[in-house]
């Protein structure tokens, strides 16, 4: 019985097959596209939809003018998410992976950007936050390094209504910078008690793969986080996405007696 898979499947899968047999190791050139039409008598159009698969599953990546190479997907870390976190905008612990290429001894360096600007909630998070559609929020962008290597991409969403005025309407400037959800609402009496989490993915953007050091369309671990207070007010918002390939995620679960 014939092989009833599409040429352009059929050769993603041979080649996915051989990196993960360690023939075409990490930093060997895919074959070129004038190599695979020949091997396996497909056209143009056949041959691109198969490399693309490559690079959307993350086994691939395209360097402009030399060619497309075999992609390191060894893990190298883990983000540690649980009520023992540290309290800072990434809302995680982050563990190297012992032997991850270039990772030297102990926690890594952890820096990242923000930029803040005030805006119309638009309807989905206006919904997650309880809130009026086009209420205003300040909208937060931050973007992580760990070990100077790109983390993860996050935007995180308050209303301003909560914090216009006060000491922490800027979640990186001000007294209470880089406190944290927890630590900036304590700051202006508002206890926040629990936060529900979505974990999901989804292909990455152009923008995105560019700030994570991937191929558009490849698979994206997403995070949707929501902040509640003591009275069961949303406060807080976010987005975060990271390479799945690169980093896990894992989750302390506390049982009560």
């Amino acid at each position: 019985m014939g092989d009833a898979r599409p040429v352009y499947q059929r050769i993603a899968d041979d080649l996915r097959q051989q990196i993960d047999e360690g023939t075409l190791p990490v930093g060997a050139r895919i074959p070129s596209r004038a190599e695979l039409k020949r091997t396996y008598t497909a056209s143009d159009q056949t041959v691109d939809r198969a490399v693309r698969v490559l690079k959307a599953a993350g086994y691939a990546t395209g360097q402009f003018g030399r060619g497309v190479f075999v992609s390191d997907r060894a893990p190298l870390g883990v983000l540690v998410r649980s009520t023992g976190a540290v309290d800072s905008p990434l809302a995680a612990r982050v563990q190297i992976l012992t032997g991850a290429e270039g990772q030297g001894p102990g926690a890594p360096d952890l820096i990242w950007e923000a930029t803040s600007t005030a805006i119309a909630a638009p309807p989905e998070i206006a919904q997650r936050l309880g809130i009026g559609v086009g209420e205003p929020l300040m909208c937060t962008q931050y973007e992580y390094l760990a070990d100077r290597r790109p983390l993860q991409l996050a935007t995180s969403w308050e209303p301003l209504a909560l914090t216009k005025g006060t000491d922490v309407l800027h979640p990186e400037r001000g007294p209470y910078a880089r406190r944290g959800v927890r630590g900036r609402f304590a700051a202006i009496g508002i206890r926040v008690v629990r936060a529900t989490e979505t974990v999901a993915s989804r292909p990455a953007t152009g923008a995105e793969a560019d700030a994570l050091g991937c191929s558009p369309g490849q698979c994206l671990t997403s995070v949707q986080r929501t902040h509640y207070d003591e009275h069961d007010r949303a406060v807080e918002t976010s987005d975060t996405v990271l390479r799945g390939d690169r980093w896990r995620l894992e989750y302390t679960i506390g049982f009560g007696g």
